[in-house]
């Protein structure tokens, strides 16, 4: 299914933004996300949607979405990608390869933009240029909380650091995955490790930042919140072993003796935050 290919064309001195987003019956969450993406006012949007060969009604709100998509002032392209898959990070690997965009985020199921502006806001906050290798490599900013309705519950205790590397993540997963807009061509020379059932997104981040600093490619921080995360996600439901396995994939890039004392200053941090 794809639509909307005459928006590929518009605006050559703006960059493509692919949003990915993956899917399995994911009927009850997934109508606010799509809605997010359709109010963009941002004309060069690619909507790649990888799905698991639904079976409820997952794919009625696709369609939906896109006979939507023909009639606004704002339509993009849409691609839908129906194959099995072995998993979350399985099928973002294949958004991944088959992303068009100079930069791709994810954006999960009951995950929204925060606002109309937000891809807008994004590309302004890069100083993109087209043909410029000097390209920052990733434009990230906040993630506020939302409950299954949309409501605001609070801003994410983790706050973006100004100056984002992949020592940052010592300190946890500082930015959200969602509130990541990544340089296609760097992200796609990293797959999500399929060994890491809930926190591959964690592991894959330390990789490409830590590629980037070698390379001296630019983090630029928006200073935006740019997504609004839904508090019941997939990490959240499976809170203890996604824990984890951070702790693992932390041992594994910054040694067990960092990772031990980090831990410990996070059981302290919850405590004092109670």
């Amino acid at each position: 299914m794809s639509q909307g290919r005459t928006n590929m064309t518009r605006g050559k001195s703006q960059p493509l933004i692919t949003i990915a987003t993956v899917t399995f019956n994911a009927e009850p969450t997934l109508g606010k996300t799509l809605d997010s993406v359709a109010r963009q006012d941002y004309p060069r949007i690619e909507h790649l949607i990888i799905d698991g060969c639904s079976t409820d009604h997952t794919l009625g709100l696709v369609q939906r979405y896109v006979e939507h998509n023909t009639i606004t002032s704002h339509s993009h392209s849409i691609r839908l990608v129906l194959e099995p898959d072995e998993g979350l990070y399985d099928a973002m690997n294949k958004a991944l390869q088959l992303a068009s965009g100079d930069y791709i985020v994810f954006l999960n199921s009951g995950d929204c933009l925060h606002s109309a502006t937000t891809v807008s806001d994004v590309v302004r906050a890069s100083g993109w240029e087209e043909g410029d290798f000097s390209n920052p490599g990733i434009i990230y900013g906040e993630t506020d909380i939302v409950d299954p309705e949309g409501n605001f519950l609070r801003h994410r205790r983790l706050k973006a650091p100004e100056q984002l590397s992949w020592r940052s993540f010592q300190q946890g997963m500082l930015v959200c995955h969602q509130s990541l807009y990544v340089r296609t061509d760097l992200a796609r020379t990293e797959q999500y490790n399929l060994k890491y059932r809930f926190s591959a997104d964690f592991d894959w981040c330390i990789r490409l930042m830590r590629k980037m600093e070698k390379r001296h490619i630019r983090l630029i921080n928006s200073h935006l919140i740019l997504t609004d995360y839904l508090s019941e996600g997939l990490t959240t439901r499976n809170h203890r072993r996604s824990l984890c396995e951070r702790m693992h994939i932390m041992a594994h890039h910054y040694g067990w003796a960092s990772t031990i004392a980090h831990h410990a200053w996070f059981v302290l941090r919850a405590v004092i935050h109670k």
